[in-house]
């Protein structure tokens, strides 16, 4: 007779069960806090990284200093603070005056402008519809809705821009510390990993940082030369706007392309079909020749990536993530290649 082993297995209980589901409600409550918490804060996220943005061309700055005059770091970094607050506070006082009559100019011309471009698509078929479809009751209710959202969010980004740039300063002044303080929170045996994905993440944004300042320049020059040779008496107001504008990839030169082809009206619509000719062809040569150039030399991005990630930030967090959605798309990169397929080669090897 086979003696008969006792059952390991213990009876279910209600305590259990319940036990379980506690643990279970936990989990997605935890979950669904966490989810709100980066929502909520996504835009404080956001504005750090603006500020770590500058921070870097701050570094970067210093660094290129030192390296040429052997100096102290503080005088460095110092010069490389201030310098630049400086050389831009007197750029736009040099040429305030002339920005500010141009400014006075637009908004008395605007008025005609505006009835010139109707009186344009008034003798058109396709402009008579487009008249009809932008005066509508619904289109301008749309139109109120955005201006008053835009002036909101101008203020509001002014006291966002106040808390960036100090954000940057003390990142600059002390960015070891800081480095160091998010460093502590890995495993100790994860440490110098995380150390070479700072560093590499601080190199590549520091070379998106060159590229895109190199490109904007570009396209401030290019954009005042053709419409300085066209006679374009605000070209100097629209070059500015073209060449910060183009800081955000494909839809900046697109916002910037609308006020060049309203001057452009002012005189006629031959003159704005000039205009829009000139601003494609700098958007022609900045997407196909320049950028590709500078990426090849200093960060590679595919830019159907970039134009995903605007889409997606833009509709998750606004301006500020459009505006951030490039070097967002630099920061994962980085990481799927640090943390992702290096990994994946070495357990194949």
């Amino acid at each position: 007779m086979e003696n008969s082993k006792p059952s390991t297995d213990k009876p279910k209980t209600p305590d259990s069960f319940k036990r379980k589901v506690w643990i279970t409600v936990g989990i997605v409550a935890f979950i669904t806090l966490m989810i709100l918490f980066v929502m909520k804060t996504v835009n404080a996220f956001l504005l750090i990284l603006a500020g770590t943005l500058i921070s870097i061309y701050f570094t970067g700055l210093s660094r290129f200093i030192c390296n040429k005059t052997n100096w102290k770091k503080w005088i460095c970094t110092s010069i490389s603070i201030l310098g630049t607050i400086i050389i831009i506070s007197l750029l736009f006082w040099l040429i305030g005056a002339k920005v500010q009559a141009q400014l006075s100019e637009l908004s008395e011309t605007l008025p005609q402008t505006v009835e010139n471009a109707k009186q344009w698509l008034n003798e058109r078929e396709l402009g008579r519809e487009a008249m009809e479809k932008a005066t509508s009751d619904n289109t301008m209710e749309k139109v109120q809705k955005f201006v008053g959202g835009f002036f909101q969010s101008t203020f509001g980004v002014f006291g966002d821009l106040y808390v960036v740039l100090f954000i940057s300063i003390f990142f600059t002044v002390s960015p070891k510390s800081y480095v160091n303080g998010l460093l502590v929170l890995l495993p100790p045996n994860s440490r110098e990993k995380g150390e070479k994905v700072v560093d590499r993440l601080r190199i590549q944004l520091q070379n998106w940082i060159k590229g895109t300042l190199f490109s904007m320049l570009i396209v401030f020059i290019l954009t005042g030369i053709g419409l300085s040779i066209l006679g374009i008496e605000l070209w100097l107001v629209l070059a500015l706007l073209a060449g910060i504008l183009s800081f955000v990839p494909n839809f900046g030169p697109m916002v910037a392309l609308v006020p060049a082809v309203l001057v452009g009206l002012m005189d006629s619509p031959q003159t704005a079909l000039i205009v829009l000719g000139i601003y494609l062809t700098v958007q022609l040569l900045e997407s196909n020749f320049i950028t590709p150039y500078i990426q090849k030399k200093l960060i590679a991005m595919p830019p159907a990536l970039i134009l995903i990630a605007q889409l997606f930030m833009g509709a998750l967090t606004g301006g500020w993530g459009l505006i951030l959605a490039t070097p967002i798309t630099v920061i994962v990169i980085v990481l799927v290649q640090e943390l992702y397929l290096k990994n994946r080669e070495g357990v194949r090897s």
